[in-house]
């Protein structure tokens, strides 16, 4: 399914959940930590600062789910900036 943004409104695809370290090392998964970065999947007719495909790093209280557990919506002012390759 696609979603198409509407407003102010982001969708993002955040990043997998790690289960391993890049060394291989197992992660404990008992204790949830929040999802802050992700792609740009869609955005509002009214934002202006990030576009689709960007990596953005977002206010993790201000997103809101969607059917896919790996896409959140999140208002244009949650978006903290956009991360580059630098």
């Amino acid at each position: 399914m696609k979603i198409k943004a509407i407003a102010d409104r982001v969708f993002i695809r955040v990043e997998p959940k790690q289960e391993k370290t890049p060394g291989g090392v197992l992660l404990a998964v008992d204790i949830e930590e929040p999802r802050t970065s992700g792609v740009v999947e869609s955005v509002g007719e009214q934002v202006k600062t990030v576009k689709p495909g960007e990596r953005v790093l977002f206010h993790v209280f201000d997103e809101l789910e969607t059917p896919d557990e790996n896409v959140v919506v999140v208002r244009e002012n949650s978006i903290l900036g956009v991360l580059c390759d630098e």
